[in-house]
């Protein structure tokens, strides 16, 4: 698929500039890469300060989270969080890339694999788990990707990894010589679904790969509540332009990043202390060891911080100041 195939390239001329801080919660279909759809998105609302919350290859398609404007310094927040799929694998065929796009390296007849096999041999693939990366990935290996380097034929080892598989789930099985499974999995950061179905395959003595993949979830950020880039765009060339994106709620706020952290309410002479990145001294956190949302006495996101203990008494560092 080109690059803007699904896209009538149209860029609604802005009547005024607005400030576009916000999260968007956009569909990617199959076809495009995340880059060309921030690209896209970087047009549409006539800014550069455009990022996303973890990569979707081009035949994936599902929830691609993008920051937009002062937004993209909370990335890491959703970044860091775990992710849903709904992966289709395919059992008979395996393929250099371990999934639909690769070259088929070997096959067999899968007519013998049955649910109650599959099923049987999940367990082993919840909690954590260790997965090899595939050479067609972004994976650095001394200063090159590991892509680059499978694509001029080169394979080099790689290490494992523990990734965590929190739910692993079958939704349905087709048998055949070609068997297909459609699995639900519920995973943290770096994990590699193509590397699961992979997996499953040698597990079951079956060559597989992943032959389909939608992402469900980022995080709080879920399908359902996606838009595809032609909404987007109908939205923001409509009669109330890019006001229109804040009015139907399809720009969401920043603080929706990091609703889930604990918060420090500051006002007065403190917060104007956390503003210039300064620690202010505060009760006995509930919880040490996680991020703190910073927010002024409306309620509005300052910033982001962490506490710390000095002699006795427990203090907040400002991390990330947001205005």
């Amino acid at each position: 698929m080109p690059p803007d195939a699904g896209f009538s390239g149209h860029t609604p001329a802005p009547a005024h500039r607005l400030p576009m801080d916000g999260i968007l919660i956009l569909h990617k279909p199959v076809g495009p890469t995340s880059h060309d759809m921030v690209s896209r998105v970087r047009r549409l609302l006539h800014t550069r300060r455009v990022g996303h919350a973890g990569t979707l290859d081009p035949p994936a398609e599902g929830v691609l989270v993008l920051f937009i404007g002062r937004a993209t310094r909370l990335i890491e927040y959703t970044a860091d969080a775990d992710k849903e799929y709904v992966a289709e694998c395919c059992f008979g065929a395996a393929t250099d890339t371990l999934d639909a796009s690769g070259t088929v390296t070997a096959t067999a007849d899968a007519s013998g694999l049955t649910r109650e096999a599959l099923e049987e041999v999940l367990p082993r693939f919840r909690g954590v788990i260790q997965q090899i990366p595939p050479m067609y990935s972004a994976v650095h290996h001394e200063g090159q990707r590991l892509y680059e380097l499978a694509r001029r034929g080169k394979e080099v080892e790689r290490r494992p990894r523990d990734v965590v598989i929190h739910q692993l789930e079958l939704l349905s099985f087709e048998p055949g010589t070609t068997a297909r499974a459609r699995l639900r999995v519920v995973c943290s950061k770096g994990t590699y679904i193509r590397a699961l179905c992979a997996d499953l395959g040698e597990a079951l003595g079956i060559p597989a790969h992943m032959c389909a993949l939608t992402r469900t979830r980022v995080g709080p950020f879920r399908i359902e509540d996606a838009v595809s880039l032609e909404e987007l765009a109908e939205a923001a060339s409509g009669p109330q332009g890019l006001a229109g994106l804040f009015q139907t709620g399809l720009l969401r706020p920043p603080d929706a990043a990091v609703a889930h952290l604990p918060c420090e309410q500051v006002k007065g002479d403190a917060l104007v202390r956390v503003r210039h990145g300064n620690a202010i001294p505060v009760r006995t956190p509930a919880e040490e060891d996680r991020p703190v949302r910073i927010e002024n006495n409306e309620g509005e996101l300052v910033g982001i911080g962490h506490y710390e203990r000095v002699a006795d008494e427990w203090r907040l560092q400002p991390d990330k100041i947001m205005e």
